[in-house]
């Protein structure tokens, strides 16, 4: 007699992705709101939308994709229209050869395939893919084909130059259109720099400054005045740096602009962070760490009391890290407390507040308010003052386990950041648990890598660090990754734990060399030496491990 398939949520429990207890409290709300159980798990957190359709893939026999790291072609997208594609619940992924492959959210979808069937007279290759990808790809892929920024860039250009454009009239929906554009390209920061005749534009694309968009300098200080009313910020002030923010609403998520001006000889510089509101959170293993590294994490992020930090320069993952390392926590037993600035990610039993600086609520008063709340783990989003850095001392040696980030190029050199924010030796060294210091590297675009025969030189930069290899691995540059070789990016990193030795030489004042050498008889893997390891197993490349840890 054959056995009975699993149900969805016995099947979760069984590959160790959701918990008895998190089932059981899914099924309870289950029955209060109506909602499907696997959107019932996704809303409280317990699982991502990746996570549930990999699952679902499995049982169905399909395979799941990722569809955010899929680059659709313009052609696919005009082949299927929008409307038919959105009635029959699947997306377009590519034409080949006339066969369509095609994204669905359920397994069970036959109209989809009836549909792409009509439209190419072929069976489609079919592939599932998470209903947030699903959501968010759909509209964005089918909005920048009907509306294409570059286009119409031009032709503002054109009509400028051609004198039936005047400046300020267009600037609003120039503005709009950059900005588009940057999030089209998932740029983190967009550059406004203004030089003697012209304004370039450039866009930080997994790490790295690429260029944008030439426009005539007449655009300059109108954009400018633009972009500070929409931050409402001083117009009239030019002497001065400003900062300033604003949230754009786009395609049904928001992104959180973080503003920042500075006068130059050409005009004002203008910066913009973009922080997206609604981002999906991965799993601590998914995010490119060693398992060694990942099970020790865990193990500290276990301990009931101390404190633990991850460090790096803005932009390094931080947060994304910090907040994976949660999920590992049971939400259901311990209460977790979180001050940031701003919250990128929500994640539902973790009490969530935002730095409010006018109203004067810090990361240091917070933190004070955050002891009469009945904690078990706090989160601090930066320590990055004195007052800051003295709470969370307090709140590590009364009981409960602190988690922060801090500015620091590597682990060790945490400990004098810290003794220079007024830390006390001996409560230091009694209460900091382990330092992660990380980097994000960008991966070889898995679609043109290639191997290539190291020279002498690089052979002996592996050697130097333990590794023996003539051949390593690079991107061709593809129409998928625009040429560049890269394609998304993964973290090295290294962690310092605080043994029992190490706390002595905090205490004794020792050197940060000294540390350091300590830390690698500990079993430390320098920061370095992590991501020549992945360059040797073809995940990054030499020259980008030397960019961002050399």
């Amino acid at each position: 007699m054959a056995q009975a398939p699993l149900r969805i949520g016995d099947l979760l429990v069984a590959k160790g992705l959701l918990s008895k207890k998190q089932l059981n409290i899914a099924l309870i709300q289950q029955r209060v709101t109506g909602a499907i159980l696997g959107e019932t798990l996704i809303s409280l957190g317990f699982l991502t939308a990746p996570e549930f359709a990999r699952t679902i893939a499995k049982q169905f026999g399909l395979e799941y994709l990722e569809l955010r790291s899929v680059t659709i072609a313009d052609e696919t997208l005009r082949f299927v229209p929008k409307e038919v594609a959105k009635k029959n619940g699947y997306i377009p992924l590519a034409l080949h050869e006339g066969t369509l492959s095609i994204g669905v959210t359920n397994p069970s979808n036959i109209v989809a395939l009836d549909s792409a069937r009509n439209l190419t007279g072929k069976s489609p290759r079919v592939y599932l893919v998470d209903q947030d990808s699903y959501n968010d790809i759909m509209e964005s892929a089918y909005y920048f084909v009907e509306h294409p920024v570059h286009r119409r860039l031009e032709e503002l250009n054109s009509g400028f130059r051609n004198g039936g454009v005047v400046p300020g009239a267009i600037v609003p929906e120039l503005t709009e259109l950059l900005l588009m554009d940057g999030i089209r390209r998932q740029a983190t920061d967009i550059h406004f720099t203004p030089s003697k005749e012209v304004l370039h534009v450039f866009y930080r694309i997994d790490g790295v400054l690429t260029y944008g968009h030439c426009l005539p300098g007449a655009f300059q200080s109108s954009l400018v005045s633009r972009i500070k009313i929409m931050a409402q910020m001083d117009i009239a002030e030019q002497r001065l740096p400003q900062d300033g923010s604003y949230t754009l609403a786009f395609l049904s998520k928001k992104y959180d602009l973080r503003i920042s001006t500075v006068p130059s000889i050409h005009g004002e510089i203008v910066v913009i962070r973009v922080l997206s509101t609604s981002g999906s959170l991965m799993r601590i293993n998914t995010l490119g760490f060693s398992d060694t590294l990942v099970a020790t994490m865990r193990r500290l992020f276990a301990k009931s009391h101390g404190i633990v930090l991850i460090t790096g320069p803005t932009g390094s993952g931080k947060t994304t890290t910090l907040y994976s390392y949660l999920r590992e926590i049971d939400l259901l037993e311990r209460n977790v407390i979180t001050v940031e600035d701003p919250v990128e990610y929500r994640l539902n039993f973790v009490r969530q507040t935002e730095v409010n600086e006018k109203a004067g609520y810090t990361f240091a008063s917070s933190a004070r308010s955050f002891m009469r709340q009945d904690p078990d783990v706090m989160l601090l989003g930066e320590i990055r003052d004195s007052e800051t850095a003295q709470i969370a001392i307090r709140a590590s040696i009364t009981g409960h386990l602190v988690l922060s980030t801090l500015h620091t190029n590597d682990a060790v050199t945490a400990i004098p950041r810290l003794l220079d924010l007024g830390m006390d030796k001996l409560l230091l060294s009694s209460s900091l648990l382990a330092v992660m210091a990380q980097r994000l590297a960008r991966r070889i675009c898995h679609r043109c890598k290639e191997e290539y025969d190291l020279d002498v030189v690089d052979q002996a930069l592996f050697s130097k660090a333990g590794i023996t290899i003539t051949r390593a691995f690079r991107g061709a540059g593809c129409d998928s990754c625009d040429g560049g070789g890269y394609a998304g990016r993964t973290c090295i990193a290294e962690v310092m734990i605080v043994t029992g030795e190490i706390r002595e030489m905090i205490f004794a004042g020792a050197s940060t060399g000294a540390i350091f050498k300590t830390a690698l008889k500990g079993g430390m893997i320098p920061l370095y030496v992590d991501g020549l390891r992945k360059a040797a197993a073809g995940e990054t490349t030499l020259q980008e491990v030397q960019r961002v840890a050399g």
